[in-house]
């Protein structure tokens, strides 16, 4: 008997399981266990994956659904993984609770890297290993070292095909081989969704406003993003579009709608504000909008790829600048929107929908940046970015490296080894600022 496992937290990771499902990416077995967990900060007062519109008509290509919150209570789900000690009491306890006896346990995870995906993979130490996912981070680097004893278990990274054309670097390290899930099988799974969101308003053709609650991971301040907000708003504004929807984050508190509200008064924009937790890509089949504007949010993506829909894009140069550590997992994704998709302010740019880089410039600078993020894990990347750095840094390529990282890993565009000294030298600090005081001086009576 063989049982596959798929873990999922999101109805957009779900819908991809499903159209992997419907693609016949997964071989046949005697059953299938849907485990859901809510990673949200506060589960009890946040609705479940299994509670929102739309899952129960995935719900089909599983035989079972399974609580993970509900079995490891009372422990979050992102911050619990068994001691090493434990992991073959657990591994009995999963099975006779899940009257799984003496079953080949197949497992596919999202998220490898942390929990709860890397503690389920070290529970059943034995099952191979799918990792499927359903956003951009999977073109970036895996951002941390993972135990060879689950790394080499993985047998390939599922992913939808969101920039053609460019390969994915997560998990290259194991030898995983990526494989797409098939754009059409994806589409018609959104398909089935279309009209799960009975109470959303009908609005033709808006100008779509995507929030991402970055607050929420101290990238920006709650203020910061409620200006982005507000950016978004008049950006399509400026660009014609008075019919206007936003879409907060489920997690977003709702003075960020207060906001915006107030805003569109001023503008005199028909400003239309979702309660309705669903689905980006539910609004783009219901409302086919005219624009869909965000900052880094996959759906940019699928909104331009899978269903041919203008999007724009404005924040992300802030946000280049803004992430740190370097390696954080939301570097890439930035990059890529940031060097694909048109800026909000560039009208001529939105309105041809101008791409920023070719897809064989974009890998490139991928693979430079994980390489900058992740040199430990990648070191076979070393040259690659030498050659990359020599050839293509410029006042653009700029944004997206740090000058004191690539100094640390002693790479072109970092301070030579010679000079290394001066950022630390006292003397020399005082005697810039002394500088750059006199010449703001200057300016000022100028």
């Amino acid at each position: 008997m063989t049982t596959q496992i798929f873990l999922a937290s999101t109805l957009y990771g779900t819908a991809t399981l499903a159209a992997a499902l419907d693609s016949e990416c997964f071989a046949p077995a005697d059953r299938r266990i849907l485990l859901v967990s809510n990673n949200a900060a506060t589960p009890e007062t946040t609705p479940g994956l299994d509670e929102v519109p739309g899952f129960e008509r995935l719900r089909g290509r599983f035989d079972e659904v399974i609580s993970w919150n509900e079995t490891i209570h009372p422990f979050h789900p992102g911050g619990w993984a068994p001691r090493l000690d434990d992991v073959p009491l657990w591994e009995r306890h999963l099975r006779l609770l899940w009257n799984l006896g003496d079953d080949d346990v197949e497992l596919a995870v999202e998220s490898i890297q942390v929990n709860p995906a890397l503690g389920v993979c070290q529970i059943f130490t034995g099952a191979p290993v799918t990792v499927y996912a359903d956003g951009l981070m999977s073109y970036g680097p895996t951002r941390n070292k993972i135990d060879p004893l689950v790394g080499t278990r993985v047998d390939r990274l599922l992913h939808l095909d969101l920039v053609p054309g460019l390969k994915p670097l997560l998990l290259t390290e194991f030898g995983v081989e990526p494989e797409i899930v098939p754009t059409d099988a994806f589409s018609k799974v959104l398909a089935e969704l279309e009209d799960t969101g009975d109470a959303l308003p009908a609005v033709q053709a808006p100008a779509l406003l995507l929030g991402q609650y970055l607050s929420a991971l101290d990238i920006l301040t709650a203020v910061e993003e409620e200006n982005l907000h507000v950016r978004m708003l008049k950006g399509a504004v400026a660009l014609g579009h008075t019919r206007v929807v936003f879409k907060p984050h489920p997690s977003a508190p709702a003075r960020f709608s207060r906001t915006l509200e107030k805003e569109a008064e001023k503008l005199g924009a028909d400003l239309t504000v979702l309660d309705t937790p669903v689905l980006a890509e539910v609004l783009y089949q219901r409302m086919r909008p005219a624009l869909v504007v965000g900052c880094f949010s996959t759906a940019l993506l699928t909104a331009s790829e899978f269903h041919g829909l203008p999007v724009a894009r404005i924040g992300t140069e802030t946000l280049l600048e803004r992430l740190t550590p370097y390696e954080n997992s939301n570097r890439v994704p930035v990059t890529i929107v940031d060097a694909l998709l048109p800026e909000l302010t560039a009208r001529k740019a939105v309105e041809d929908q101008r791409r920023g880089m070719e897809v064989e410039d974009l890998e490139a600078l991928v693979r430079t940046v994980g390489f900058a993020m992740q040199p430990k894990i990648y070191p076979g990347l070393r040259a690659h970015a030498e050659r990359y750095l020599t050839e293509h840094l410029s006042p653009h390529t700029w944004r997206y490296f740090k000058r004191r990282r690539l100094t640390s890993l002693a790479l072109p565009g970092g301070i030579p080894v010679q000079l290394a000294f001066i950022p630390r030298n006292a003397t020399v600090r005082r005697v810039a600022r002394r500088a750059r005081s006199l010449r703001r001086g200057r300016a000022a009576r100028g």
